[in-house]
């Protein structure tokens, strides 16, 4: 590893002893870590032009101290106990390496209103428990991913472009040739109506709602959402300072006549998942697609379709898309590849209505210039030949197994104690357990038989039911969701 030192050859003080100031000083202040490895002193003297001898004495000085200590096979690294007699050492280490959950309440405060409100929110991601069996969602089955042909196309586009790959893009709503494949497709699976000049593409939906939180909410804007609905979407209307109002979700999606008076309380926004209802996996039927149109026509209330995963549906034909029956450009469609392809490519991609085109274009180009060259054209090309749809089919057929047998477990297993939501779209499915223990039980019991499975408390702003759980499908084998839930059966006995 480099490691700068600066040598003053015409300081009374001697080089060995500048190295060990030096090298003392970074280990207080931080810049050094405990576990850091230095660099070996024969590099060290080498790169100072300096003889090892002298860079030996100073290590040597530094371990006598307590500041390093030599391990066999890792060579020099920073000790992870500093002396306890330096309180200035112990101070700057307590400084650098703060207990975990806690914050520097100096730095909290000079936090922006916006921060504040990201640091007083639960965390989103947590360290994730290794289990033999996790029903996780929203991750597709990744050893299906047709691999060989993901790589084909890109050596191909390295083979001929090398070039554009390592540029600047020339705009910020995305590859044209992606846009246009994917106004394409939408047009075809979805019934949208765009043209590619209305395709923006963004790092996922997640990027895509917070452009549109950005740009559209102000602090005490009203925004009416499912309840229960998705968590990622709600921490960032309540990051910008939204006013959220709950709407109920039934067996037909959001109960539109629950909506307040989009006339007489302002509201901004109406964000729904509409296709698969997260978490319940209600689909909002046409009527209530209709209704809702109607009801937004003239107020000046924006519709946020999140889309994530229509693409999976087993016993009916899909409803066309709230976006595409909208006469009224009140509808912003939000879709993703993360859920049918693979969620590292974080490609997802937006439809907004073409008067607000051009500043969700600048948005973007603020939020992060733009999303990866190469991924865009070989996703292009993954579309253009047929190869998403040929997935799609095969992911398709390979869902509905899973989701089939795991329907089948909790009825086998549960019996009259299991309620199942949502069971014919989608690549998860809602579960209530009629069951003596509490939720956390529930969960601690799974755990312990090795078993990954989470509660639907959180996805509700209010009302939410003790003894509900998600349960993701998609990523598991047919034998192992059989073993899972008859490990959960056994474990709730």
């Amino acid at each position: 590893m480099e490691f700068a030192i600066t040598l003053d050859n015409s300081s009374a003080v001697p080089l060995h002893r500048q190295i060990y100031n030096e090298v003392r000083h970074s280990i207080l202040n931080g810049r050094l870590s405990a576990g850091s490895r230095l660099p070996s002193s024969r590099t060290l003297a080498a790169a100072l032009g300096i003889s090892r001898s002298t860079v030996t004495q100073s290590y040597d000085q530094l371990v006598s101290e307590g500041y390093l200590q030599t391990v066999v096979g890792s060579g020099t690294i920073v000790s992870e106990y500093l002396p306890d007699d330096l309180l200035s050492a112990s101070a700057t280490k307590t400084a650098r390496s703060p207990a975990p959950g806690k914050q520097d309440k100096t730095l909290i405060s000079k936090l922006s209103t916006y921060g504040a409100s990201v640091a007083d929110a639960a965390p989103l991601d947590t360290d994730e428990v290794q289990r033999s069996i996790n029903f996780s969602t929203g991750i597709p089955a990744l050893d299906q991913f047709p691999m060989k042909t993901w790589r084909r196309l890109l050596l191909r586009h390295c083979r001929d472009s090398p070039e554009k790959l390592l540029g600047y893009a020339t705009g910020s709503k995305g590859e044209r040739v992606l846009r246009e494949a994917i106004s394409v497709y939408l047009a075809r699976s979805r019934a949208v109506r765009c043209d590619p000049d209305q395709v923006l593409i963004v790092n996922g939906s997640q990027q895509a709602i917070d452009l549109v939180t950005k740009l559209l909410i102000d602090y005490g804007d009203t925004v009416a959402i499912e309840n229960p609905g998705y968590l990622g979407a709600r921490r960032v209307f309540l990051a910008q300072g939204a006013k959220l109002v709950p709407v109920p979700v039934d067996g037909s999606g959001m109960v539109i006549e629950k909506l307040p008076s989009l006339l007489t309380k302002n509201v901004k926004l109406i964000y729904l998942t509409p296709s698969h209802q997260f978490p319940t996996g209600a689909v909002l039927s046409l009527s209530r697609r209709l209704e809702l149109i109607a009801r937004t026509a003239g107020t000046g209330t924006l519709i946020i379709e999140d889309d994530y995963d229509s693409e999976y549906r087993y016993c009916s034909r899909p409803i066309p898309a709230l976006q595409g029956l909208d006469e009224n450009e009140n509808v912003i469609y939000i879709g993703t590849f993360s859920k049918i392809l693979f969620p590292s490519l974080r490609v997802g991609y937006m439809v907004v209505p073409k008067s607000l085109s051009r500043v969700f274009a600048r948005a973007r180009w603020l939020a992060d210039r733009q999303s990866p060259t190469l991924e865009q054209l070989v996703l292009a090309d993954f579309i253009n030949e047929g190869f998403l749809d040929r997935h799609l089919r095969r992911m398709r057929a390979l869902y509905d197994r899973r989701r089939q047998v795991l329907v089948q477990g909790l009825q086998q297993y549960f019996d009259d104690r299991v309620t199942i939501m949502g069971d014919n779209t989608g690549m998860h499915l809602m579960v209530k357990l009629s069951t003596r223990f509490s939720t956390d039980q529930v969960i601690e019991r799974a755990s312990e038989a090795g078993i990954g499975i989470s509660s639907a408390e959180i996805y509700y702003l209010k009302g939410a039911q003790p003894g509900e759980f998600v349960f993701g499908y998609a990523n598991l084998t047919e034998r192992k969701i059989q073993e899972g839930v008859r490990r959960l059966a056994k474990a709730l006995k």
